[in-house]
């Protein structure tokens, strides 16, 4: 079977490297094994698809976290700006919530995937088992199934994250074969394990307009950030646990401050505690915390502060409200490690940056070999970058490939 291009991988990146690709003229083959193409796209954002951040580019590069600079021609390929213009375009008209994250106005991942979907590209069920080469050139691809030829392959297999999404990685394996180098696969966007433990009613809730840090060896934290999150039976999880979990490896001890009142000084919170004692002299410390915190939360703060439960408010000393002052600020919790790749949203590592060429995503080493999306070195924070990255990686390919097919200039509908 013979094709224009050849797309391995039916995930974001490929699947609009493959409708862009028809734009221009060419006729593309996707190849995905289970023949189910968008799995993982259909479950981003909770079912409603962060697909990009409304944003400038710079702000992009600034919330990626590995390897920005390399991204720099394309995201001025295809900005987030052209990214919602293309999917409006395309029927999917959108919406800008909190922190510039890009939804369809639907809150339906299936308008985004049936946009990529619907513009005819063909998708042959089967697992590439070997990319082909003769003289240091693409040729085709080897299937489990067949032999596809074409003089242009586009490298979009994603990263491990999600595997039964279809990300087991394959496309490592594929990319070493070339002579490619692949920086260790981790977790990215991955809940965070803590060495404490909370109260079982803790588990059920979410904290939202709290700020969480994330302190390494230094005195100032490497990450700090005002959002939501929530407590689990290993340590924490939630947008802010993600974010964080960007900037944690294994070469150094981390620890996690939570301010569970960032909008309140210590001095005013000190003052805070004390008008809500006086307004209730006799009752237990253990039943005065009602318009301090939830009730799920209660009675982990209560063993924080190190007050006897059962003390009348009227008899707490100003020490121990200062100290209670003091784990509301900063509740410390000690990082042991990351979640397992498997539950990870995006993964860290993957193809070298240094054997791509940042202009056209050609591999350096292997002429007509392409790469795009989870499989290249970079990856970003939550909000709507990751999928950004996917759609520009796969729009710079695209135009090196139409260019070089065609001898024309790309063109954008």
């Amino acid at each position: 079977m013979a094709s224009d291009v050849i797309i391995i991988g039916g995930g974001s990146a490929g699947m609009f490297a493959g409708a862009r690709l028809k734009e221009m003229g060419l006729e593309p083959i996707v190849m995905e094994p289970s023949g189910q193409t968008l799995r993982k796209l259909r479950i981003s954002g909770k079912g409603r698809c962060n697909l990009t951040n409304n944003c400038t580019v710079t702000q992009v590069m600034k919330n990626v976290i590995r390897n920005p600079k390399f991204l720099y021609s394309a995201l001025d390929n295809l900005s987030p700006q052209d990214t919602m213009e293309w999917f409006e375009n395309h029927g999917v008209p959108l919406k800008t919530e909190r922190g510039g994250r890009v939804f369809p106005v639907s809150d339906k991942a299936s308008d985004v995937a049936a946009a990529l979907e619907n513009r005819g590209v063909r998708v042959v069920k089967d697992r590439a088992v070997k990319i082909l080469t003769e003289n240091g050139g693409v040729t085709g691809v080897q299937g489990e199934h067949g032999e596809y030829k074409a003089t242009a392959v586009i490298l979009a297999t994603g990263g491990k994250s999600y595997p039964k999404t279809g990300s087991t990685g394959d496309g490592y394996s594929l990319a070493r074969k070339c002579g490619h180098t692949i920086s260790e696969p981790m977790a990215s966007l991955v809940p965070i394990e803590t060495k404490e433990r909370f109260s079982d009613e803790l588990y059920s809730l979410t904290i939202k307009n709290v700020t969480l840090s994330l302190y390494g060896v230094k005195k100032k934290p490497i990450y700090s950030e005002l959002g939501e999150m929530s407590f689990t039976r290993y340590g924490i999880a939630g947008p802010l646990s993600l974010s964080a979990s960007c900037f944690i490896d294994d070469k150094q001890d981390y620890k996690i401050v939570i301010d569970l009142k960032p909008g309140l000084s210590m001095e005013q919170l000190t003052k805070r505690i004390q008008r809500d004692f006086d307004e209730t002299p006799n009752t237990p410390f253990s039943e005065s915390l009602g318009k301090l915190f939830p009730r799920e939360l209660r009675a982990d703060m209560v063993r924080l502060s190190g007050i006897d439960r059962d003390k009348p408010c009227n008899q707490i000393t100003r020490e121990e409200k200062e100290n209670l002052a003091k784990v509301t600020k900063a509740l410390t919790l000690t990082v042991t490690g990351l979640r397992p790749i498997e539950e990870g949203i995006v993964t860290r590592g993957g193809v070298n940056v240094k054997e791509i060429n940042p202009a056209t995503m050609e591999s350096k080493i292997v002429s007509g070999l392409y790469f795009a999306g989870e499989i290249i070195d970079c990856d970003g924070m939550t909000g709507g970058y990751n999928l950004q990255i996917a759609f520009a990686t796969a729009e710079t390919a695209v135009r090196a490939i139409s260019n070089t097919t065609q001898d024309g200039e790309a063109t954008w509908e």
